[in-house]
């Protein structure tokens, strides 16, 4: 085997090469080609300071900035919409506000009296019945244009009363204004205009309307304001122009405030805030009122507003509880001004009932920290059910603090954050998916046909710890290693030519590399003419079924290489070749196992005695020799083989330099079923 080795020397040519020996450079080679992969990365985002972040934060810059252009195109703003309507649903309900009281004229209102519209005569009652029990104010939610007779006059009377504040219709031009009933001053005139978004649901209120030289204002607003004159309380206006009763301001809604982007906020509208799904106040019907059957402690002191509930007159919309009412139910037009009347006189005696929002700026900032959550989460996190657990924890997290805030009356964006994050976190997974994969491509063309598929997966699921340093660190396994030897190999040699020794040799090694390949075994070295073969590295196996298969693969492997020994012998012959024979020697048993050497020279090593054994069994007793290719075995090895071969036993051997014996059995084939 000496003059094996100088051969190779002088020949100064590497043999066929080996599947780990080289694994520690293979993985600095693997380790460069990445870098130069990244360098485009630098020359695009040279003065980031972190490089290994360049990519998440290019991710980060451009999701962040196509999510924010969606929503300031309107893109996001049904799915915030949906998710105000959400919250608002989910808040408590605090029950109906005792200052107000509401008069229906429900169906069978209109089905007893018989007549639609109603006569004069009969709102004209209802208003006196009413006036006589002492109510703030009395609010007619009906157009009254035109007479309705009979009792016209009688209801021209009663429209003198200075409690009670009719309605008009202003509308979107001079076309649509509909006038209030005639000769009521303008004081007493409430328009009842609706505000409806895109998507025909009512969440604002229109407080005030003017043109510059007039200024009309909310039917809820009159109510409202006729109360807190009852109460003494003034109104004016801020250094901002917005509307201040007593210490409360009603700032302006933004055409961006909150979830909104680019609405018509023409005129001085606020963000409505439902007080109660249904029970915004306690009511009766017309004819309780007609009959004089209403207590007077509902009427006393309160807001009364006299309205149509009726289903068959029309007058409905949709609100942000109609989704999760029957049949989409919508809300008649009464029970939507009481609901705003409400909420300014919460807003100004109680101190709630406003909302408030962020500046642009700050919700563009608070979208662009949630992207960059997501981006970190999915670039920190390797396992999938990892990171889809805590990305569904941080988008609950982000749901609760948004609804937290709108418990305190703060409205922010919900959805663009949560796309944000999630949007981020999944380009990233993609991206991250993508390097793997030609990451992955770049593996299995540096290991090429060195070594099998399972070895070459196993080896890249451990990536992220071989490519930190570029070395397999070091590790106690059960393996199973196999040693052989040619028989005479250097009285032959010395015979041939180096270039001819060279060229035979390179194929029956390239025959036992395919054959260790096949069957999962990995090569740590060519030992001249022999070889070092391991099953059960890199990736540990630590089940008694895996150390058992990995035994089972190694005999089988072992078999295989004899059995194409005879055929390559003949092959070598016709060319004027010698034929040979061979020894192996197996034996399973704990080695250490990892790179040793240094930062110049590194190899995958593989120690312990069981690969002293190992060669002491390929060596023992050389004269008996019966056949091509020997095999022998320990019992170690033999208790994992299932009984699937054939043993002949050799009794307990002596082994050079071991004290003990140990129990020798030769492989003779696989067992016949």
């Amino acid at each position: 085997m000496a003059s094996v080795r100088g051969i190779y020397e002088r020949a100064n040519v590497r043999l066929l090469k080996p599947t780990i020996i080289n694994m520690p450079k293979f993985f600095h080679q693997f380790h460069r080609q990445l870098k130069e992969r990244r360098w485009s990365w630098k020359n695009l985002t040279h003065s980031f300071p972190f490089a290994d972040l360049q990519p998440l934060a290019i991710i980060w810059i451009v999701v962040t900035g196509t999510l924010l252009g969606v929503r300031h195109l309107g893109g996001l703003q049904p799915l915030e919409l949906n998710a105000f309507d959400l919250m608002v649903q989910l808040r408590p309900d605090p029950g109906p506000d005792p200052r107000l009281l509401i008069v229906e004229v429900t169906e069978q209102d209109i089905n007893t009296i018989e007549k639609w519209p109603i006569s004069d005569r009969t709102l004209a009652k209802a208003i006196a019945a009413i006036a006589r029990l002492e109510p703030t104010a009395i609010g007619i939610d009906m157009l009254r244009t035109t007479p309705y007779e009979p009792g016209n006059a009688e209801l021209v009377t009663q429209l003198k009363n200075p409690k009670v504040i009719p309605i008009t219709f202003i509308g979107s031009s001079e076309s649509e204004r509909v006038p209030p009933p005639p000769n009521i001053p303008d004081k007493r005139v409430g328009f009842n205009d609706v505000v409806v978004d895109p998507d025909r649901i009512v969440r604002r209120n229109l407080m005030l309307r003017g043109d510059g030289k007039r200024t009309v204002y909310s039917f809820s607003m009159r109510l409202a304001f006729a109360y807190f004159n009852s109460e003494k309380i003034a109104s004016q206006k801020t250094e901002k122009n917005e509307l201040q009763v007593d210490k409360t301001v009603f700032s302006k809604l933004r055409s961006d405030s909150g979830g909104y982007q680019n609405i018509d906020a023409a005129g001085y509208q606020v963000l409505l805030n439902y007080r109660s799904a249904e029970n915004i106040a306690k009511s009766v019907t017309l004819t309780q009122v007609l009959q004089g059957k209403v207590d007077p402690k509902l009427v006393k002191g309160k807001i009364v507003l006299i309205g149509v509930t009726a289903l068959s007159v029309n007058d409905l919309f949709f609100t942000p509880y109609s989704a999760r009412a029957r049949e989409n139910q919508p809300m008649p037009g009464v029970l939507i001004h009481a609901r705003a009347t409400s909420q300014i006189l919460s807003a100004v005696l109680d101190g709630k009932g406003l909302f408030w929002y962020w500046d642009e700026w700050q919700e563009i900032l608070w979208i662009a920290v949630w992207s960059a959550v997501g981006g970190c989460l999915a670039w920190r996190l390797e396992k999938s059910l990892n990171l889809i657990a805590i990305a569904i924890a941080a988008c609950g997290s982000l749901a609760g603090f948004t609804f937290f805030l709108f418990m305190q009356q703060g409205w922010i964006p919900l959805m663009a954050p949560t796309l944000a994050l999630l949007i981020t976190a999944g380009v990233a997974v993609t991206y991250k998916y993508e390097q793997s994969r030609q990451q992955q491509g770049i593996v299995m063309k540096l290991l090429g046909q060195q070594t099998s598929p399972a070895i070459a997966n196993a080896l890249w699921k451990e990536r992220v710890h071989l490519l930190e340093s570029g070395l397999l660190p070091g590790q106690k396994v059960t393996a199973t290693i196999i040693l052989t030897d040619l028989q005479g190999f250097s009285t032959i040699s010395e015979k041939l030519p180096p270039e001819v020794v060279m060229s035979w040799l390179n194929e029956y090694l390239s025959a036992m590399a395919q054959e260790v390949q096949k069957h999962q075994g990995v090569i740590n070295k060519f030992t001249g003419d022999g070889m070092l073969a391991v099953f059960g590295v890199p990736i540990p196996r630590t089940t008694p079924e895996e150390i058992a298969e990995d035994a089972r693969l190694a005999v089988s492997c072992a078999l295989a290489i004899s059995s194409r020994l005879p055929q390559m012998n003949q092959n070598w012959l016709t060319r004027g070749l010698p034929a040979v024979k061979m020894r192996v020697g197996i034996f399973t048993g704990p080695v250490m196992v990892g790179s040793l050497g240094g930062t110049t020279r590194l190899e995958y090593g593989v120690i312990g005695d069981s690969v002293n054994i190992a060669s002491r069994l390929e060596s023992c007793e050389k004269d008996r020799h019966e056949d091509t290719c020997r095999i022998l075995i320990a019992e170690e090895t033999l208790l994992h083989l299932a009984d699937q071969f054939e043993v002949e036993s050799w009794g307990a051997l002596p082994l050079r330099g071991r004290e003990q014996k140990v129990n020798v059995y030769r492989i003779l084939g696989i067992k016949q079923k």
